[in-house]
């Protein structure tokens, strides 16, 4: 269950609407020849020299944006982060390419940027944008008062764009307690978006109510990261299975449910950078009767694909079968598996998570602030 209140339960017609979105999205240099066509040019100063490697969050913001559009939202105004400026402006973290790719999925609708995130150029923005357009605000943490959670800086966003109601849709920044995800929910009414929605109802589910046989997948390098996830699950699941270099570096299990890989892939050297065809095995076995299975951390060195072959297999098992509950969560997973599916379009999962962090402290049972604030129904 879902206890905040979604932009299902509100009237949004009419109305100027934030939209906390999460588009802080992988870039990389555009080699010469690389792109296949021109990109759709919002501001003929966006920088040509690089490129989405991945729209996967961007995607995920659609459903919300779409709502809204259908809804007769007067005006959507959507701010995001993108990379860690350190609070100061960097032009290769500007999020006018987002812009390019948002008016690139959203055709026919008017989508624009602007250069800042509060004062006279966005208001004049806000004022010149059309009745069911959309505007981007610049990167929030191109200033240092969005991580100092200042009540200030969001209320001259709220001043600046004319907000009447703030959407928060941005799932892998509700465990900060920034200005755009705990400050402006006491300035405006504060409901959840679709996504955030989804991903807290998913993945509240499997630490409730999973279908059993459920079987959580650990792989990663830290065990400091994993080990509240194991500790958490070890009453619910049925199987603990431990890869990776956690298993590398000989975790030692705790309790009978646990499984770590016990054979590795190794290089010339003897690095240990993939789990084995035994352990793999073992694996696909769990998963084979499996109805349930989260997956947090890749099972070895996906970078390189003479080291992705466990990671592959297990993806692939998850996604041609619809009868598992497949929740895939911690951003270099779900950037491996979002990978696959650009690849192979048929592969199908419960969840993508967007949400690292996020994804980690709401399984562990941790305090959202960027949920906590938003009204309850």
């Amino acid at each position: 269950m879902f206890s905040k209140k979604t932009v299902r339960d509100i009237d949004v017609e009419d109305k100027i609407i934030l939209v906390r979105t999460d588009y802080n999205v992988p870039l990389v240099p555009v080699e010469a020849g690389e792109l296949e066509h021109e990109p759709i040019v919002v501001n003929p100063t966006s920088d040509q020299n690089l490129q989405i490697a991945s729209d996967l969050r961007i995607q995920a913001s659609l459903p919300t944006i779409k709502y809204l559009l259908e809804h007769k939202a007067a005006k959507i105004i959507l701010m995001s982060h993108l990379g860690r400026p350190d609070g100061k402006r960097d032009k290769s973290l500007s999020l006018r390419l987002v812009a390019e790719k948002l008016a690139e999925l959203l055709s026919g609708v008017v989508v624009n940027f602007v250069d800042d995130v509060s004062g006279p150029e966005v208001e004049m923005a806000v004022e010149d944008l059309p009745d069911g357009g959309i505007l981007l605000l610049e990167n929030l943490r191109f200033s240092p008062e969005e991580e100092a959670n200042s009540e200030e800086y969001a209320r001259e966003i709220v001043d600046s764009t004319h907000a009447e109601l703030f959407v928060q849709d941005g799932f892998a920044v509700v465990h900060r307690a920034h200005a755009s995800t705990d400050a402006i929910t006491h300035l405006i009414p504060a409901v959840a978006g679709l996504l955030l929605e989804k991903e807290v109802k998913t993945l509240t589910k499997i630490t409730a109510s999973p279908e059993h046989p459920f079987v959580v997948i650990i792989g990663g390098a830290k065990v400091a990261d994993k080990q509240p996830l194991i500790d958490k699950f070890l009453k619910l699941a049925d199987t603990i299975y431990v890869g990776g270099k956690i298993a590398a570096d000989g975790y030692q299990p705790t309790d009978p449910k646990i499984l770590v890989a016990t054979d590795f892939d190794e290089d010339s050297a003897g690095a240990k950078l993939d789990i084995g065809p035994v352990s793999t095995a073992k694996l696909v076995e769990l998963l084979q009767s499996a109805k349930t299975v989260l997956w947090n951390g890749v099972l070895g060195k996906v970078e390189d694909a003479a080291y992705a072959t466990s990671s592959t297999i297990v993806a692939k098992i998850l996604g041609e079968n619809p009868a598992i509950t497949s929740v895939i969560c911690g951003g270099d997973t779900a950037g491996f598996v979002e990978s696959l599916c650009a690849e192979d379009p048929a592969l199908q999962y419960s969840l993508i998570s967007t949400g690292g962090g996020a994804a980690l402290e709401l399984l562990s049972g941790q305090d959202l602030p960027g949920v906590d604030g938003l009204e309850d129904l």
